[in-house]
């Protein structure tokens, strides 16, 4: 790496301005709580998702001397772990001795994580970013245990947007009619066009094309070197169009073209470790199950799913019950789906017991659909010893009480904005 392209790129970096009509995230607030924290502070998540801009605008309101650096920048494309010790030299060469780093998507240089463990041990408080979470843990439990704490960034909550377009609702008591419709309004629009913020902001369609190919070239076919890329497409374009279905490794590599099932867990793998994709187990009490049993895929993103995959229709419920899951996912919750007889979408463990089962669909008028519905609700609550259930729908709210459980309908749109039954 050459010392005048190194001092180029720090200068350029430098001149930035906080965005206009940005969203504010709760995630900002979270950690501005650890800033006197001696711990290194890790923001990982997917591209584009926010983590660069709540860095920048911790670096702003924290006001204190610092450095930094975005290793996502194609100057710097021949840095190499040896030039570490001459980055430290020109930033202080540059901008004088500072105690504050700031490093965006350091995960670009390998062997990154020896050279921010002498920056921790000589007393440095450090800010990182990264967009793969596997490969951040595996460095991180290597040389840095015990030194961190991890916050991730996941595109917009429909609770951020709301609070961005419409805040008044989520102080008010009791909302007027007019309030509900805005909301519904609100909620459609993030149904249809998911939460990464700048296509929020702009609903231009290249923008997510390219997120896509920069996730999938960037993140997967060149760190694990993969020269045959038309059945990872072909995964991944499978899983956009099956959101919430069950699947297994062997048929999805018959479906591809990929002899060996391994390869399609390599493939799962990489698509979870950049963020693309979730993955979800069937619940049972013996591990050895649980991992032979089919899995379900979610997504990052309802746009992203648009993007991707094909739909004959619109399938408002896939959509609907992958909102749900990216809620439960954002709220670190241990999720998990119920089939017996009967089905139930999600259950949710902690403390190595069930604690809330959960169904999602976008009606109950249909006396069919209800029935199953709540069935398959009832066989997950008799089994893991639960009295009160959910069932979240697009508009629909009641409570009811069936052979003794108690279960409660409530709207998705007030579930995920935590309004109170009213």
């Amino acid at each position: 790496m050459e010392r005048e392209v190194l001092k180029q790129v720090l200068a350029d970096q430098q001149e930035y301005k906080s965005p206009k009509n940005f969203f504010s995230r709760t995630l900002t607030e979270t950690i501005m709580g650890f800033v006197d924290d001696p711990n290194i502070m890790i923001i990982s998540g997917i591209r584009r998702s926010g983590k660069s801009t709540i860095q920048r605008l911790l670096q702003l309101e924290l006001t204190k001397s610092d450095y930094y650096l975005n290793f996502d920048d194609e100057r710097l494309i021949r840095f190499q772990v040896e030039d570490f010790q001459m980055l430290l030299e020109v930033l202080i060469e540059l901008f004088g001795e500072q105690s504050t780093f700031y490093f965006d998507e350091i995960q670009n240089i390998e062997g990154w994580e020896r050279f921010i463990r002498r920056l921790y041990e000589q007393g440095k408080k450090i800010y990182i970013t990264g967009s793969n979470a596997k490969l951040l843990s595996k460095e991180l439990g290597t040389h840095l245990t015990g030194r961190y704490i991890q916050f991730e960034v996941f595109p917009l909550s429909f609770q951020e947007i709301v609070r961005h377009k419409y805040p008044e609702a989520l102080s008010k008591k009791a909302l007027s009619t007019n309030d509900m419709g805005m909301i519904q309004h609100h909620f459609s629009n993030y149904l249809k066009n998911g939460g990464i913020p700048d296509y929020v902001k702009f609903e231009k369609p290249e923008y997510l094309r390219d997120l896509f190919e920069g996730i999938l070239y960037r993140d997967i076919i060149a760190r694990y070197k993969i020269n045959d890329e038309k059945p990872l497409r072909e995964v991944v374009y499978y899983f956009a169009s099956n959101i919430g279905k069950e699947f297994s490794y062997t048929k999805l590599g018959k479906i591809v073209g990929l002899s060996s099932p391994h390869t399609v867990v390599n493939y799962c793998n990489y698509l979870e470790q950049c963020y693309l994709c979730f993955f979800v187990s069937r619940y049972s009490h013996s591990l050895q199950k649980q991992i032979q049993y089919n899995k379900k895929c979610y997504m990052i993103d309802s746009a992203l799913i648009h993007t991707i995959g094909f739909r004959v229709s619109e399938d408002r419920g896939r959509l609907l019950e992958n909102i749900v899951f990216l809620h439960l996912r954002m709220q670190r919750k241990e999720i998990y789906f119920h089939k017996d007889k009967k089905e139930c979408d999600f259950i949710i463990r902690e403390s190595n017991q069930i604690i809330q089962a959960i169904q999602v669909t976008t009606t109950l008028s249909d006396e069919e659909v209800k029935d199953r519905e709540i069935n398959g609700l009832i066989e997950a609550m008799s089994l893991y010893n639960l009295r009160e259930g959910l069932i979240l729908t697009e508009n629909e709210q009641d409570t009811i009480e069936v052979s003794g459980f108690l279960i409660t309908i409530i709207p998705i749109w007030k579930w995920l904005l935590s309004l109170q039954m009213n």
